[in-house]
């Protein structure tokens, strides 16, 4: 078991990458001295999410992960985990819904209350998307929340070209009104790593006006 008590940490290098077997704990004077780290570091040697959530404000610090909730079809299940992940290794806190809704809850329920808890609406757009009635009804409140708030709540990415195609009601608004993130070609690594670094910067931007 390896304890950090009481070292800066701020210098150190590959935290982010570094393997972790077992817990480690981490004490208040590292955490203060360290100043921010990388959240997979974090995650690594134990602390739970909601803890390092709160880490910035513990040292009169404003918060530095933000939070969104990702909505998506079921069918697109692959990218929606694979940007969930990568999302939360770069500091935006995401809702979402297979790995977070506790078990025995209401889903409809719980997915609307989270739309309304969070910040952001990042929206999957694909062929399965675009036909979903739980995708729509999602949008829906995304859109009444910029009304009462006047701020920019909700950010559309596509996976293939379906949106785009479409001529549909709430599908038509978006294509018509909205600069749509481009993840046609994700399994690419290069143009999924260009489209993730906008997409972060974007997000972050947004929520820090808010």
């Amino acid at each position: 078991e390896t304890v950090l008590a009481n070292i800066d940490l701020s210098q150190a290098q590959g935290l982010d990458t570094c393997e972790h077997f077992g817990p480690s704990p981490i004490d208040y004077r590292t955490l203060a001295r360290s100043g921010q780290l990388p959240l997979s570091f974090l995650r690594g040697v134990g602390l739970p999410d909601t803890f390092i959530d709160y880490i910035p404000s513990l040292f009169n610090q404003p918060l530095q992960f933000y939070s969104c909730f990702i909505s998506y079809s079921s069918k697109d299940e692959a990218f929606a985990q694979r940007l969930h992940a990568d999302l939360q290794d770069k500091g935006v806190r995401c809702w979402y819904a297979p790995e977070d809704l506790p078990i025995g809850a209401k889903i409809r329920v719980g997915i609307d209350e989270a739309i309304r808890r969070y910040d952001k609406l990042l929206l999957i757009l694909s062929e399965h998307s675009v036909n979903s009635q739980w995708v729509e009804q999602e949008v829906e409140t995304a859109l009444e929340k910029e009304r009462e708030r006047n701020q920019l709540v909700l950010f559309p990415i596509r996976v293939d070209e379906a949106v785009m195609t479409s001529g549909d009601g709430w599908t038509r608004l978006i294509k018509n009104t909205r600069n749509i993130g481009n993840f046609n070609h994700w399994q690419d690594y290069q143009s999924y790593q260009k489209g993730l670094e906008r997409l972060v910067r974007d997000l972050k931007a947004s929520l820090k006006s808010t």
